[in-house]
């Protein structure tokens, strides 16, 4: 009986040639799911920060807080239930949910005393107003300033109580007119808190860096089904 002619070799294909992917171009998926995974790090957080100082705006906190919640729910569905990470969408959530809460005066700060007219006034008169909520309760300033207008500026314009009637202090007005100015004792300089943007900077980072973790450690359909069934048989 002889021997077959012709007889070829044989190559087993590897796990990505066995679905279907070129190793010619193996690196590609890859490079997608990064491109992707970074596409979502930023946008959330951006779209996060943009939210709180809309927040800042007299008639934008509503635009603001829609802004927020769909920020939350987008990290938990993409992070989630897309690319089935919980610990990571938990993460990013959270992270989502604190950033527009010190986004938002942070950015305010760092704007109107960076770019804003600082202009001298007094302390006319202090007190308290009602908030959104029927149960709060706001510290509210009157000021007067040097041309003599008359301003109302309340906690998120940095009245705490902290000042007191006949009080010199200075305004830093907003060049467009838009937003309320923010009130400082003298002398007034140009400093803004660093741990209102230090606490926005680290929320900004754990938020991306979730979502950018759960994207490149992304889990499939089929890996969930496998996982599901090696737990029924462990």
């Amino acid at each position: 009986m002889g021997e077959p002619t012709n007889v070829g070799t044989y190559e087993v294909p590897s796990a990505g040639q066995a679905e279907g992917e070129r190793p010619v171009n193996g690196a590609a998926p890859t490079s997608r799911r990064t491109l992707n995974s970074l596409k979502w790090a930023l946008a959330i957080p951006v779209l996060g920060v943009v939210a709180g100082f809309l927040g800042q705006y007299p008639y934008g906190i509503w635009v603001g807080v829609v802004i927020a919640i769909g920020v939350v729910a987008a990290a938990a569905i993409i992070a989630g239930g897309v690319w089935h990470r919980a610990g990571a969408a938990t993460l990013a959530s959270v992270a989502a949910l604190a950033l527009p809460f010190f986004a938002g005066p942070g950015l305010y700060e760092l704007y109107v005393k960076q770019v804003g007219e600082r202009v001298h006034a007094v302390v006319a008169d202090t007190g308290e107003r009602q908030g959104v909520k029927r149960t709060t309760e706001l510290s509210v300033c009157r000021v007067v300033d040097t041309s003599g207008i008359v301003r109302d500026v309340s906690e998120q314009q940095n009245c705490y109580g902290q000042f007191k009637p006949g009080q010199h202090v200075i305004l830093f007005e907003d060049p467009l007119g838009a937003l309320d100015p923010w009130i400082e004792a003298l002398p007034g300089d140009r400093t803004v808190d660093p741990l209102t943007l230090g606490i926005t900077t680290g929320l900004f980072l754990v938020t991306g860096s979730a979502l950018l973790h759960a994207g490149q450690r992304r889990r499939s359909e089929t890996d969930m089904v496998k996982r599901s069934l090696k737990r029924r048989h462990s």
